[in-house]
């Protein structure tokens, strides 16, 4: 008696799976920004990719996938939201965790859709617990017309030049986020690279003035993600000596602008829902709220 041999619908993708991947993260592209940033850039080959995709095949269909590089991102499909949909994400978010929990904690942060994410984390806490801090409720907002306040006219596209200049601002920033400095283990030779390829990408915006008698970045903002028509804004900061003289929304309004102009008719962000001031700045920008998003640090 020959017994069957059964496949599991989980498996690493690569880039013959790109079509596939692209027309799951198109389902919801801003909330999926992210994961089709990455396959727009390079495809879907580990190799290339600096991490692995993972992608849920049921019946022959890719209904769910997550990137495992820096960071932990999971994509479920938004097709009809019944009950053989629930059943199948419940399935897809069991192997995902499986498979997390016998490659052992790799990243820093675990991000995405609320519901994805949370259900990830419930199968992994566990394991992986405690984590250093979880954000379950921010919301994911998105922007498609013009900004509703006027743009500053002093933010611009960074330079190479900004750069001394620039990634001190950038540390700062994402010290004050996260909880610890990006420089730890290499200097932040790394951390540098990366917004130095912003930078070049044409993707950082600065306002620059002399504070206290130095050139300092007063406002920035990083398009941190990009995929065909979407852009997704990071890195949002203020100098904390300029707090609360107005500076972000008509920052942000230019950012938008910038945006938009390079192509990405949708400009969005995702904030932390106790930054009740970012929210108000953002919503009066003109930035509605279309998701929620989920973080857990490490």
């Amino acid at each position: 008696m020959v017994l069957p041999v059964f496949r599991s619908p989980l498996r690493v993708l690569d880039d013959r799976d790109r079509a596939d991947v692209l027309g799951l993260c198109a389902q919801d592209p801003v909330a999926n920004v992210f994961v089709s940033s990455r396959i727009s850039q390079v495809g879907a080959d580990p190799a290339r990719m600096g991490g692995q995709l993972w992608g849920w095949y049921p019946e022959g269909r890719l209904t769910a996938a997550c990137w495992e590089g820096a960071n932990l991102v999971p994509v479920l499909s938004r097709t009809g939201a019944g009950r053989d949909d629930a059943q199948d994400h419940a399935e897809a978010l069991d192997a995902f965790a499986t498979r997390a929990r016998r490659h052992g904690r790799r990243c820093s942060s675990l991000v995405g859709p609320a519901d994805a994410v949370m259900g990830l984390w419930g199968r992994l806490e566990g394991t992986w617990g405690p984590a250093r801090d979880v954000r379950p409720d921010q919301p994911l907002m998105a922007i498609r017309g013009l900004p509703q306040v006027e743009p500053d006219p002093a933010v611009r596209l960074a330079v190479p030049a900004d750069l001394d200049v620039l990634v001190p601002a950038c540390i700062a920033m994402f010290t004050e986020e996260v909880g610890y400095s990006p420089t730890a283990g290499d200097g932040g030779a790394t951390y540098r690279r990366r917004v130095q390829e912003l930078v070049a990408a044409r993707r950082s915006f600065v306002r620059i003035e002399e504070v206290g008698g130095t050139p300092q970045v007063v406002f920035k903002a990083e398009l941190g993600a990009v995929s065909p028509g979407v852009a997704q804004v990071q890195g949002v900061w203020v100098h904390p000596e300029r707090r609360g003289e107005g500076l972000a929304e008509p920052g942000m309004a230019a950012v938008v602008v910038g945006a938009q102009a390079a192509g990405y008719g949708v400009v969005s962000l995702y904030v932390n829902d106790f930054n009740t001031r970012a929210v108000r700045a953002y919503a009066s920008v003109g930035f509605e709220q279309v998701g929620t998003f989920a973080t857990v640090l490490f």
